[in-house]
């Protein structure tokens, strides 16, 4: 089989990340939308001198004029159609990114999947068919309100011990640090551990959906083989040139390497006035140019290895 490859973008915007760590009153202002004014664009530009088509994972509500205002909206919805005019697919993020939709109902579950995808059918002209669950975090049921709503993939399972054990340190940090007067906890939440236990390379889910079956088209995040370390924006960025060649080289030969990135993986934060989610996020403590030279370097190694890159709608059809 051909040896695919795929480009896909979170764009969460910056009071996402700010809810993460208890931050909400820390950005005003500019850099509320930092995401959509000045990162975008960096992925855009880096993606044309790539000769790239990606996949962008858009939450509604920010093209949801009751949430983000109208301007915003608008803006907003020009930069999805600029980005689905030039090839890239735009996939559904949900509506309103909800850390915690696993603990909801099916009809959160539906209104969340439906109220996305409505926006964004209306932003760009087109309906995504492809989701990804806020935070990674999805279980059986929501599948089953992706697969009523016909959705065609899914892309949220990560199965990466490393990240599931670090994120899970952090929310305890959190946690504590709340209890204790030092600042708010964090709106994000643990998935179930028996996710580690998912395939690694694109299946079909099963009940549960960390086994094999009939349903839905699953493309997992990357992870590296053997210590399933997390092949994704945040860490390629960390690990500078060198390291992000030797994680592309740990998952050449792969039948498909979804590598995900977030909107924030090109954002900066001295340029864009993040400085107060500096401390807190450790890819901002490199600039946009560190970063998008990881990320090329990650690119260039992939292509060497015989990837071909394809959006994640492509991919899906390739492993349906």
């Amino acid at each position: 089989m051909e040896r695919l490859a795929s480009l896909s973008v979170d764009l969460d915007e910056v009071r996402c990340y700010a809810a993460i760590h208890g931050q909400e009153a820390a950005l005003e202002g500019d850099a509320a939308r930092a995401i959509y004014d000045r990162a975008v664009p960096r992925f855009a530009r880096l993606f044309d001198a790539l000769g790239v088509r990606a996949t962008f994972f858009v939450i509604g509500e920010d093209l949801d004029p009751a949430v983000v205002g109208e301007d915003t909206a608008a803006a907003n919805a020009r930069v999805l159609r600029e980005l689905h005019a030039a090839g890239h697919e735009i996939a559904n993020h949900s509506h309103h990114h909800l850390y915690d939709l696993t603990r909801k109902g099916p009809a959160t579950w539906r209104a969340e999947v439906a109220g996305g995808a409505a926006l964004i059918e209306e932003a760009v002209g087109e309906a995504p068919v492809g989701f990804r669950a806020p935070g990674y975090t999805i279980h059986d049921g929501l599948f089953a309100t992706l697969e009523e709503l016909g959705v065609r993939y899914d892309s949220s399972v990560f199965p990466c011990p490393p990240y599931y054990g670090a994120k899970a340190l952090a929310l305890g940090l959190y946690r504590a640090a709340a209890l204790a007067g030092r600042g708010r906890p964090s709106a994000s939440i643990l998935d179930d551990p028996r996710v580690l236990r998912s395939p690694v390379d694109p299946y079909r889910i099963g009940r549960p959906y960390w086994t094999r079956g009939a349903g839905l088209v699953e493309l997992p995040i990357a992870v590296t083989r053997g210590l399933r370390l997390p092949f994704i924006g945040t860490s390629v960025a960390l690990a500078g040139e060198r390291g992000a060649e030797t994680l592309a080289a740990m998952m050449a030969g792969r039948p498909l390497v979804n590598f995900e990135l977030h909107g924030i993986d090109l954002a900066d934060a001295a340029a864009d006035g993040l400085e107060a989610l500096r401390p807190h996020q450790p890819d901002l403590r490199k600039s946009a140019r560190e970063k998008e030279a990881a990320l090329r370097r990650a690119v260039a190694r992939l292509r060497a290895a015989g990837h071909r890159f394809v959006t994640l709608r492509d991919a899906a059809e390739t492993f349906a």
